[in-house]
């Protein structure tokens, strides 16, 4: 995360920062306040951020059924592809899976062994 924030390239969907600001205010041990929540949501926002249209959740059904992802994982690697992004970072998906020419990296999996 720290490179992308210093070379600008992070890219997100409007699914990622719905998630995240869900998870960060109700799905935490402790929670943050909604202020502080909406404060990263919005530096996040400069960011690249995909906007899903119609021909998105098309081709995110597409991926549900082809590579057995859940709809909204489905939305996440279809925002990835039209971002033209060649690695998603991800807990939730399998680490090193490549869906569509994107290649999930789960970000803690190094950090859990330290």
């Amino acid at each position: 995360m720290t490179e992308l924030w210093k070379s600008g390239q992070g890219v997100l969907s409007t699914e990622v920062l719905q998630e995240f600001f869900v998870t960060a205010t109700r799905k935490i041990e402790k929670p943050l306040p909604i202020a502080a929540a909406k404060g990263i949501v919005s530096d996040l926002s400069h960011w690249h951020v995909i906007v899903n249209d119609p021909e998105d959740i098309l081709n995110a059904i597409d991926l549900h059924m082809k590579h057995s992802l859940s709809f909204w994982d489905a939305m996440i690697v279809q925002a990835a592809i039209r971002g033209k992004c060649t690695t998603l970072l991800s807990e939730d998906l399998v680490h090193g899976q490549s869906v569509a020419g994107v290649t999930i990296r789960n970000p803690f999996r190094d950090a859990d062994r330290h």
